[in-house]
């Protein structure tokens, strides 16, 4: 069946999903901690009935994403944004639980409204929170990385008051991408050197998203120790994480097609029908060079070949995979992990066809979520 698909195409695997799911869903049990889903890496809520099942919480960065968690997911959100506005504040009230705000003066601005909105509704009561800056960097890449010198994302401690604000309940860091438990113990240290003060006085702490737990190296067990010493540091701390690519970590793939091969300067291309540009946008911002599933694992195959995009950008390309036989117009290829932060990133420049979205439950045939058509290209600019 797969094989009669017409390419591109997404394919997302029940079976592979439900396996991250269930380590999830044990972090948060024997961590005694809360994990939320972060909508930002994965908006597919076709299959948000399969996470609801394990996880029903949500954390959300602007309206739609709240909207999409409260309809599909469930109806505690964890709401941050860079910075809100009046206009949309009051929404963001009656959908969320917890609000996070990025700054003092953002805090400041919006508290009496809050305020004024938990007197009035004291069973839907929003607990606020202040995004704080570890200024710890463990991420190598510097546009993944909020703990630059110069960041826009958090209050640093020697920009704190000496007392906690009215009404403020939670700190919320964010500080990792496609982290080890290695790195959150850092942070964590860090945080203990430069906040450890205002700790005891609050009443969670959110550690944001980054935790690849679901990744085959990472340290579980030493993730589960370092959550259960942090606990008896800080016993008045609800602990929340809201990973993302954890969820949806090696558990889709986009199937694509060759439709040419060019040569230039020794460099040979094959052409494909889908484009990193515009449906795999992470290969050419990280960067990185995807498995494909045809290749050579060994990078030691004899034909070399660079896969280029058909857009109409010229760096629409990613190089350096060898084959074990030539590649010819028809061939298929399997770009492995295409389904955390892919499908949530694409965009239609040039108008290119966007690849369809398929679902393979753990028995019976792949089913089609979605399919794109002109009319989904024209309405954008309706």
């Amino acid at each position: 069946m797969k094989n009669k698909i017409p390419t591109p195409y997404y394919i997302i695997y029940e079976d592979k999903l439900r396996k991250n799911l269930e380590l999830i869903k044990k972090v948060e049990n024997e961590g005694d901690i809360k994990i939320i889903m972060a909508l930002k890496a994965n908006a597919l809520w076709k299959i948000f009935p399969v996470i609801s099942e394990y996880i029903d919480s949500s954390t959300a960065s602007s309206i739609n994403e709240m909207r999409l968690s409260l309809e599909f997911l469930g109806k505690d959100v964890h709401t941050y944004c860079p910075v809100y506005t009046s206009s949309t504040f009051p929404d963001f009230l009656k959908g969320s639980s917890h609000i996070t705000f990025n700054s003092l003066s953002q805090y400041e601005k919006f508290y009496k409204e809050v305020n004024d909105y938990n007197k009035k509704n004291p069973e839907n009561r929003v607990s606020c929170g202040l995004r704080i800056n570890p200024f710890c960097s463990v991420i190598e890449t510097d546009i993944y990385n909020p703990c630059l010198p110069g960041s826009r994302f958090g209050v640093l401690s020697e920009n704190m008051p000496e007392e906690i604000p009215e009404g403020l309940e939670g700190f919320h860091f964010h500080a990792l991408c496609e982290s080890s438990s290695y790195d959150l113990e850092k942070i964590l240290e860090a945080l203990k050197q430069q906040f450890g003060k205002w700790l005891p006085k609050l009443k969670w702490l959110n550690m944001g998203g980054g935790h690849l737990m679901t990744r085959e190296d990472y340290d579980i067990p030493h993730l589960i120790d370092i959550l259960q010493k942090f606990h008896k540091e800080f016993p008045n701390l609800e602990l929340i994480m809201e990973p993302g690519s954890a969820f949806t970590w090696q558990t889709g793939d986009l199937v694509t097609e060759v439709l040419d091969v060019v040569e230039n300067s020794s460099i040979k291309t094959a052409i494909i029908d889908a484009s990193f540009a515009c449906h795999m946008p992470d290969c050419l911002e990280m960067p990185y060079r995807p498995v494909i599933e045809e290749a050579n694992a060994d990078d030691k195959g004899k034909y070399l070949y660079r896969l280029g995009g058909n857009s109409c950008l010229s760096g629409d390309f990613v190089d350096g995979w060898s084959f074990d036989f030539e590649l010819k117009e028809g061939q298929r290829l399997t770009l492995k992990d295409m389904n955390h932060y892919t499908t949530v990133k694409t965009n239609m420049f040039n108008g290119i066809q966007h690849p369809s979205i398929w679902w393979q439950p753990i028995n019976g045939e792949p089913l089609l979520l979605r399919e794109f058509s002109y009319e989904d290209y024209k309405s954008r600019m309706a």
